[in-house]
């Protein structure tokens, strides 16, 4: 059950500068605050140029590398460097390969991601892997579903980006998330086990924080999701802006 917001909580329904203008650190959702199916809301940019480094971008995207959405979001006149973004996929890659370096991975995930993969040292496969990632896999069919189920039934261990099942879209329907596909996997498996360092999990919030040497009081975390972001915000001990938008992109 999600909680309710909190006395130093508060909804918003459009970013403004004046939601932030007292704390030393932002963190911001992605999908749902600043843009929305490759849009961005027509407040993003001002939002962002009036945060400037305080800005840190905490999503839980598991389908681009740093990098890439950094350029992407230029391209949209969204300003954040790759420095200030933290993703879930990317980020459980990293902490895969300080846990488990080389090790053998079968990873469902996009092109992006698989090529971070090879990047970090895992050995990609689908026989005998140590263990199993699941990202937000566009291209997941039921054949590719029925392996991750017989890979993990087999012992592999399972790792999961994000449990998000859905982000909304331009008129606020659901486009689906990697939870939607763990949905499928716990369906398929009973009793299934698995980590994830996505939200609602403390760890992207705590990558911002530490090398900010911001304390969390001194710090706000904007989200569209009180299950993940809320949640998050509630883990680390800031404060929480639920921003729940009316429109579409312009």
């Amino acid at each position: 059950m999600v909680s309710a917001l909190t006395e130093l909580d508060r909804l918003a329904h459009r970013l403004s500068p004046d939601l932030v203008k007292n704390d030393r650190l932002v963190l911001c959702d992605l999908d749902g605050c600043l843009i929305s199916e490759g849009r961005a809301y027509a407040d993003s940019a001002a939002f962002l140029d009036s945060c400037g480094e305080r800005l840190w971008l905490i999503s839980n995207n598991s389908t681009h590398c740093a990098s890439a959405l950094s350029a992407d979001l230029a391209d949209l006149g969204l300003i954040i460097p790759a420095s200030n973004i933290l993703l879930a996929g990317e980020q459980t890659l990293l902490h895969l390969a300080r846990l488990y370096p080389q090790a053998r991975l079968a990873l469902f995930a996009s092109e992006a991601m698989e090529a971070e993969a090879r990047r970090l040292g895992f050995v990609l496969t689908q026989s005998g892997p140590d263990l199993v990632l699941l990202c937000r896999d566009t291209q997941l069919t039921l054949g590719r579903l029925n392996s991750a189920a017989a890979l993990v039934q087999s012992g592999a261990a399972l790792w999961v980006a994000n449990t998000d099942t859905a982000h909304p879209g331009h008129g606020g329907q659901p486009i689906a998330e990697t939870g939607a596909l763990l949905a499928a996997l716990c369906a398929m498996l009973s009793d299934l086990r698995f980590e994830s360092i996505g939200k609602p999990h403390p760890h992207l919030a705590r990558l911002a924080l530490t090398p900010t040497g911001v304390s969390a009081r001194d710090a706000v975390f904007i989200g569209d999701n009180p299950a993940t972001d809320g949640a998050t915000a509630r883990a680390i001990g800031t404060r929480f802006i639920q921003l729940q938008r009316n429109g579409a992109p312009a």
